[in-house]
């Protein structure tokens, strides 16, 4: 997937929903109780990849939103138990210094979730798209250009030995 596919992310794959389910039947009697939450959290969940960092937001009742810049982001992890594996889905959990042993957001029900979390460890690390790629392009070519004039003085060193050689050989063979 590439940067545009990634952010056009904006809902989890319908197999969270089946997630969701499987893990509310587990309970038998609690069942009404625990999926009818999971029920609404699928159907409100919103994701948003931006330039700054990724928004997520759920909740009918009770509203929950959290934004992280890609700055803020320490660490990201991959998990995906048996059900999710079976499923095709994963989640993606984002990590910041905020001192909490949990993950600060959990991107849940990702069908490409290898493919996010390459994403965010791109830009956490700065090598996104915007001012920082045209920096580096323009370091680039000076890098291209100081090559040229690396490889030039290399080829005058190389000429300059083989003249040397030369004349020691033309030496050698007049003694």
């Amino acid at each position: 997937m590439d940067e545009a596919e990634i952010r056009a992310i904006t809902r989890p794959h319908s197999n969270l929903l089946t997630l969701y389910f499987l893990q509310a039947l587990i309970t038998l009697l609690g069942f009404p109780f625990v999926f009818l939450p999971l029920f609404f959290k699928y159907h409100t969940l919103r994701y948003k990849f931006d330039d700054e960092g990724i928004s997520a937001a759920w909740g009918i009742l009770f509203k929950r939103e959290i934004h992280l810049t890609y700055r803020r982001i320490q660490d990201i992890h991959v998990s995906r138990n048996l059900i999710e594996r079976w499923l095709g889905i994963g989640k993606v959990e984002i990590q910041t210094a905020s001192g909490s042993a949990s993950a600060e957001l959990a991107i849940e029900g990702m069908e490409h979730y290898a493919a996010v979390r390459d994403f965010l460890y791109g830009k956490m690390r700065g090598t996104g798209t915007g001012a920082k790629t045209s920096a580096a392009a323009a370091t680039a070519q000076a890098a291209v250009g100081n090559d040229a004039e690396v490889v030039a003085l290399l080829r005058g060193i190389k000429d300059d030995v083989e003249g040397v050689r030369r004349a020691l050989e033309s030496r050698g063979e007049e003694r």
